[in-house]
């Protein structure tokens, strides 16, 4: 009885640990779970970065942002940011956001929740370091939430938000043009794009292609009358 009771309490904690990555499907989070699809007001767009900051890639995203007089959300991954520290100062000085991105691009699947709990930790206290904040927002790696995502989360006071489209910009074959369109495609007022400021988590060189479509995503944008910016102004609906 008591090794069927104790196998009992491992299904239950294995549950619990896995049935929050359900929220990876899009229609289901969209329906369910507004916010952490990354819609607001429907007025406006958040635009979003992941994987930096990267020496190569990320300076580049900051310069045209500037040019366009705009700002957004970086995640950051914190093994990024300690190689880097004054990119991440660079955002902030800047008025970007700097958001939790994890420590690694780790599945957190694959992580036992203490292991899970303690780079997460990590992350949230370099960025507050670095930047002189704290963070506000979460974006697991491959948007993949897990139990001791969640519980992480509430004890840093992180709000998840994943996103309502994306660019695909990290494959080998992606160009400007295939970004642009498949942005396009899932753009509405309210929602959360996603690109990648950094390529090192991606096929080398890939953030070129977001780069070169994020022109055509920000005119798509002001064509149809969305303001752009980060997510702390974008008034996500209820968590």
């Amino acid at each position: 009885m008591r090794t069927a009771g104790l196998a009992g309490l491992a299904a239950v904690a294995s549950a619990l640990h896995v049935v929050p990555a359900l929220t990876v499907l899009p229609g289901l989070r969209r329906r369910l779970l507004p916010g952490l699809h990354g819609l607001g007001a429907p007025e406006r767009v958040a635009l979003t970065f992941d994987d930096g900051p990267d020496p190569e890639s990320t300076p580049h995203f900051l310069d045209l942002l500037a040019a366009h007089r705009l700002r957004a959300t970086f995640f950051v991954l914190g093994v990024m940011l300690r190689r880097r520290p004054d990119l991440g100062r660079r955002l902030v000085d800047a008025g970007h956001e700097v958001a939790v991105h994890g420590w690694t691009h780790d599945n957190l699947l694959l992580r036992g929740p203490a292991g899970t709990v303690h780079d997460l930790t990590r992350a949230y206290d370099l960025v507050a370091e670095v930047t002189g904040r704290p963070p506000e927002f979460l974006r697991p790696p491959y948007g993949v939430l897990t139990g001791a995502t969640l519980l992480a989360a509430r004890r840093l006071r992180l709000r998840p938000v994943l996103w309502s489209c994306w660019g695909r910009d990290w494959t080998a074959t992606a160009t400007a043009d295939t970004v642009a369109r498949t942005v396009r495609a899932g753009l509405g007022g309210g929602g959360t794009v996603l690109l990648h400021d950094s390529s090192c988590a991606a096929a080398p060189g890939a953030w070129r292609a977001g780069l070169a479509a994020l022109p055509a995503v920000l005119a798509e944008c002001h064509r149809r009358g969305w303001r752009v910016g980060p997510l702390g102004t974008h008034g996500l609906s209820a968590r």
